[in-house]
């Protein structure tokens, strides 16, 4: 009986020269480092979102101590939509979002508006919020005026908004600008006394007031304002109310969440 030898089979890569093998261990290599970057990236953007969902978390912890449970909310310029979808928890209240985007991240009550006019009914809302939009707002007044007309008798209008009241602030504000002035026009940013005179002029009086850290955010680390306002109920203040009404959708029909 004769004895053969065994010899194992070589993968076909091997019987190339030692081109093949390199460019076999390059591929191996580029998916690896492929499959890094991409854990990376998702990492870093579950980091981001955490963030904002924290962050939005201690406002709409801030703003349920000043808004009574159970109110309606209009929150104008809600963005992704989070502080929205905290309050609407912690107050066990309905909260409509605005915005001139065509969708938010969290599924709330969304309405898209044209950025003038609020689609809401006359006297329909008990608060509005004003989150750090009234800097990138065209006509500040307009919008003030607005969250008087939609307001009901003892409403209030939760403001938050940055005041460049050193060089830093100012050096922060100039770059936000420069991010956002190709998407929302130029942002108006204004020290406190100046917006309590725009408030006093839109017919609100500022119920309180409370400065901000400007680092509880990191990425914007600029002086913050918390502003309470209630309407004037003095016949000068009547007249900054617009005559007339746009056409709005009433809060008691059914409002598609999430779109």
């Amino acid at each position: 009986m004769r004895h053969v030898q065994f010899v194992p089979r070589l993968p076909r890569v091997l019987l190339f020269s030692n081109f093949g093998i390199a460019r076999h261990r390059a591929c191996t290599r580029n998916v690896g480092m492929q499959t890094i970057l991409t854990t990376i990236s998702r990492r870093f953007q579950r980091m981001r979102r955490r963030r904002k969902v924290g962050r939005a978390y201690d406002m709409a912890l801030e703003i349920a101590r000043v808004v009574k449970p159970g109110a309606t909310i209009l929150d104008v310029g809600c963005g992704n939509g989070f502080i929205a979808h905290h309050l609407r928890g912690l107050l066990r209240s309905r909260v409509i979002g605005l915005d001139v985007t065509n969708f938010t991240s969290a599924i709330i009550d969304y309405v898209p508006y044209d950025g003038r006019h609020f689609p809401v009914r006359y006297g329909s809302v008990d608060a509005v919020l004003l989150c750090y939009v009234l800097h990138h707002a065209k006509d500040a007044a307009l919008v003030l005026n607005e969250a008087r007309r939609v307001l009901t008798k003892d409403g209030r209008v939760i403001v938050y908004e940055d005041s460049p009241s050193s060089w830093w602030d100012r050096a922060v504000c100039w770059s936000h600008n420069v991010q956002w002035e190709g998407r929302t026009g130029r942002c108006t940013f204004q020290l406190e006394s100046e917006w309590r005179r725009t408030f006093l002029l839109s017919g609100f009086k500022v119920v309180s007031r409370r400065g901000l850290s400007r680092w509880r955010n990191i990425a914007h680390p600029v002086s913050r304002n918390f502003f309470v306002l209630e309407p004037e109920t003095n016949d000068s203040a009547k007249d900054v109310m617009p005559q007339c009404e746009p056409a709005a959708v009433s809060l008691q029909l059914g409002i598609r969440a999430g779109t």
